[in-house]
């Protein structure tokens, strides 16, 4: 009996530790005490496009929904196009989201995305991080894998995409206009927005023919419309203090 007395005790405990760590993490769309403390901020509530609006376009009626959690593009709708923005711009950060993307998809996150009225779409302006199924024809071409830099490197280190059933993690770093590029725990991109290097690169790429492409190091960040289907969720950020100078 007592042995037994013993075994209901021990696996009480665990019982209350398994349920100590399941409610630490967060659910999605919130944060948890650790996020709130290191100062990140949700972007995406789970319910509204609240912080956000249609390039160009403003506060309208879209293609892109709060739905079941989740931030969507959906395809094959008649609803207005447009890559969806954020309200506030964004230098120094540290920027985090999940990401599915529907078979033969092909998308995007554009940051340091100058919003003007004769600047006709985010890309126009602001560098990629290139989110794209295993399944588009693109896939094969290096410069356009999941998690590159678009169209300007291949991916720094190999970088595997999860199943279409399974939720991708992303990450991107910016301060002082150095910019890392995380997929699913892998740094995938690297580069120096203020390097002349970089200008070369533009130079010998088809972006030089916009001319405010990959100048800046601060703006919005920018989801890409693309009419096969996206969905996001748990999009947050925290603020970078800049590097002090020497």
């Amino acid at each position: 009996m007592k042995k037994f007395k013993v075994f209901l005790s021990a696996a009480a405990l665990t019982a209350v530790i398994m349920s100590s760590c399941s409610s630490s993490k967060p659910k999605d769309n919130e944060l948890s005490k650790e996020e709130i403390a290191q100062g990140y901020q949700l972007l995406f509530d789970g319910k509204t496009l609240d912080g956000w609006h249609v390039y160009n376009q403003g506060k309208i009626s879209s293609s892109w929904v709060a739905q079941d959690g989740e931030l969507r593009c959906l395809p094959g709708t008649d609803a207005e196009h447009g890559d969806l923005v954020t309200d506030q711009e964004f230098e120094n950060y540290e920027f985090q989201f999940d990401w599915k993307i529907s078979k033969e998809g092909n998308s995007g996150v554009f940051i340091n995305v100058l919003e003007r009225a004769d600047i006709p779409t985010a890309w126009a302006s602001g560098p990629e991080y290139q989110l794209l199924d295993k399944a588009h024809q693109d896939y094969v071409k290096e410069m356009k894998r999941p998690g590159c830099l678009y169209n300007f490197s291949p991916q720094l280190n190999p970088a595997e995409l999860k199943p279409s059933t399974e939720w991708n993690h992303s990450v991107i770093r910016q301060q002082d206009g150095k910019v890392e590029f995380m997929l699913n725990g892998i740094v995938t991109a690297k580069e120096d927005f203020n390097t002349p290097n970089w200008k070369t690169a533009i130079a010998n790429s088809n972006f030089k023919h916009f001319p405010e492409f990959g100048k800046q190091i601060k703006g919005r960040i920018a989801l890409q419309d693309w009419n096969k289907g996206v969905v996001f969720k748990n999009l947050k950020i925290k603020k970078i203090e800049k590097t002090e100078t020497q």
